[in-house]
């Protein structure tokens, strides 16, 4: 009786050691969109996880490689500027995530014969533009409002879940609207893959 008793101990002993080893251990990483909304469905705060759709927690986990291609293609182009990436759930903008990245230059310097531009003030202008409009930046759908420009260079494109847009500004509108078309081709696919 004994021994089972010494037994049974011994068991126990190794279930709760089993269990605390297993809490403790670091668990592997998951990459992309899966670890962005395995994040986000983990929240404790519920409030704060019904406002971000998993489509937008993707965005955010995918949104330095829209940059990145963006950025890329500028250095291709030999274009310094400001590089804006954006996304909203929905087919009406209330709230959005976005990201920017200074790519060589956030402004040009007024000179005695210029104002000067700031560059991220353009980028986001031209958002503002498409997120009203739900098309490309200088779609001329409209004369242009207060707070815009009218200037092509930005990209809006629609998504499972809502709309996925890239600005820059800095070179040529060709040249703008090439390297915002870099940026959505870089996460588009993806981010409609997020359920």
């Amino acid at each position: 009786m004994r021994s089972i008793r010494m037994l049974s101990a011994l068991t126990w002993s190794v279930i709760a050691c089993a269990t605390v080893y297993a809490k403790d251990r670091p668990k592997a990483e998951l990459s992309g969109c899966n670890a962005a909304i395995s994040k986000s469905s983990s929240q404790k705060n519920a409030a704060a996880a019904s406002t971000a759709s998993q489509a937008r927690s993707c965005f955010e986990s995918l949104a330095d490689s829209a940059l990145l291609a963006m950025k890329t293609k500028a250095a291709t182009l030999k274009v310094g500027g400001v590089a804006v990436v954006a996304y909203f759930d929905g087919d009406k903008v209330e709230s959005w995530s976005s990201r920017m990245l200074v790519v060589d230059r956030f402004k040009d310097e007024p000179s005695s014969t210029q104002k000067g531009s700031n560059l991220l003030g353009i980028a986001y202008a031209k958002a503002a533009e498409m997120a009203d409009t739900l098309k490309n930046s200088g779609s001329k759908v409209r004369p242009p409002m207060t707070g815009e420009f009218g200037w092509e260079g930005g990209v809006i494109t629609q998504t499972k879940r809502g709309y996925l847009i890239a600005a820059f500004s800095g070179g040529q509108s060709s040249d703008d609207v090439d390297i915002s078309h870099s940026g959505v081709s870089q996460i588009l696919d993806k981010l409609n893959e997020a359920p």
